[in-house]
């Protein structure tokens, strides 16, 4: 799709707040019956059943409308559970149901990282990693905190929510008219060949590369493509994988998501988390604490200068560092359907490319937003939610239909819909 011409109004000053604490004891003694909530049924919510559809993004244009608050930097306003339309009780056991589902896991996630990729070829890791902080998290609803638990100010490892940042930058590129159109070959915005001299290869567009349908063959950075969740009986099968038409197959790797970084980076001509920060980061008020990283082999020259060419995730370290108060801004700012007071950060009309689904994976858009198209991946909530989500589990929930952001952090995979559904059944 091409892009529309975009408008950048002045963002108007907003009046400080001070920011709540820790609060780890929000949800009063929920926590201390943690071990018998770990099975409670979740209560049957009436949710919409349809995909994203212009009614839904219709009513979530209006409430964007009526939302009067967005928080200042280095704060955000607390309400009661009561005030915004929940039930204290039901959320205090949704709070306390994953706490007792945190991530069993060692918390040092070099160990962790080796355990889950040591099978593969090229595992070694080539980026920074640091240990996690226990389950934490945040729930927003109407634009303010109702729920706080743990360490939501420490910047920890997000793996593959870099990747929502990442299409983000990209998106960005689309609005400033630096990529015309999605559709688009990349190879047209290189400056060489090298990435794209193939035949197959040539034909990859940037929408192939947010959709992860690419199937690009190369190797970027030390890491052979068929190297990231090998195919094959054999390891001598690996090398030797079926070719895929470009955007007929989806399959998640890291390589090709490095390879849309680098191509975005020749795109802007200056750093990623550089563009992120001026153009997202800082209008929405995040904190100085988050950071994106690369390689220490992932570094390039560009215009004389020399620049890192950051990753999409923390498959072989690096990534985005970020703190779960963060996370929510930027799943706020995306409720808020990409405007921020009266500036609109990232275009409605990318949004709506990034929640449509891809003919190869209907549960998946841009990377990484993570649909829930005929509820199949997420029972306990509504059709047009989705999420962000990286290996941990680190999630960002945006659900318009409900008016809510949720950040949970390092909780079971197979917890998350539960969870979920607690939170939802705490809605009135």
């Amino acid at each position: 799709m091409t892009r529309k011409p975009e408008v950048r109004p002045t963002r108007q000053p907003v009046t400080p707040i001070v920011w709540l604490g820790v609060v780890v004891a929000a949800f009063g003694s929920g926590v201390l019956a943690a071990k018998g909530i770990a099975d409670v049924a979740v209560p049957t919510r009436a949710r919409d059943q349809s995909a994203v559809g212009s009614a839904t993004h219709a009513a979530s244009h209006a409430r964007s409308a009526e939302a009067s608050y967005f928080p200042p930097r280095g704060s955000w306003q607390q309400q009661s559970p009561d005030a915004v339309g929940m039930d204290k009780a039901a959320l205090d056991r949704a709070i306390a149901y994953a706490v007792a589902h945190e991530n069993p896991a060692t918390k040092d996630l070099a160990l962790e990282r080796a355990a889950i990729f040591g099978q593969e070829p090229f595992d070694d890791a080539i980026g920074p990693m640091r240990e996690r902080a226990a389950l934490n998290g945040l729930i927003v609803r109407h634009g303010y905190v109702v729920a706080e638990w743990g360490d939501t100010a420490r910047a920890d490892m997000t793996f593959s929510v870099t990747k929502s940042f990442l299409s983000t930058v990209v998106g960005l590129a689309w609005q400033r008219g630096f990529i015309h159109d999605v559709k688009d070959r990349v190879v047209d915005y290189m400056p060489t060949t090298e990435l794209f001299d193939t035949p197959h290869n040539a034909k990859i567009t940037w929408e192939h590369l947010l959709r992860q349908t690419s199937d690009w063959r190369g190797t970027l950075w030390d890491k052979p493509d068929w190297a990231d969740r090998p195919e094959g009986n054999e390891p001598s099968d690996y090398p030797n994988r079926p070719l895929h038409e470009p955007g007929t197959h989806y399959k998640y790797n890291d390589t090709r998501v490095n390879v849309l970084a680098l191509a975005a980076l020749h795109v802007w001509r200056k750093p990623l988390p550089r563009v992120l920060r001026e153009e997202v980061m800082d209008p929405i008020g995040a904190s100085s604490t988050w950071r994106w990283h690369g390689y220490r082999s992932s570094w390039v020259e560009l215009d004389g200068q020399r620049m890192q060419s950051v990753s999409g995730g923390g498959h072989w370290g690096g990534g985005m560092f970020i703190s779960a108060r963060d996370m929510m801004r930027f799943g706020y700012l995306f409720l808020r359907n990409g405007r921020w007071v009266d500036q609109e950060i990232v275009s409605d009309e990318w949004i709506q490319m990034a929640r449509t689904p891809g003919p190869a994976n209907r549960t998946y858009g841009f990377m990484n937003w993570f649909l829930n198209t005929d509820r199949k991946p997420l029972p306990s909530a509504p059709a047009s939610a989705v999420t962000f989500r990286g290996a941990g589990n680190n999630v960002v929930y945006i659900d318009w239909t409900h008016d809510l952001v949720v950040v949970v952090r390092w909780i079971q995979g197979d917890a998350l819909d539960s969870f979920l559904g607690h939170v939802l059944a705490a809605v009135r």
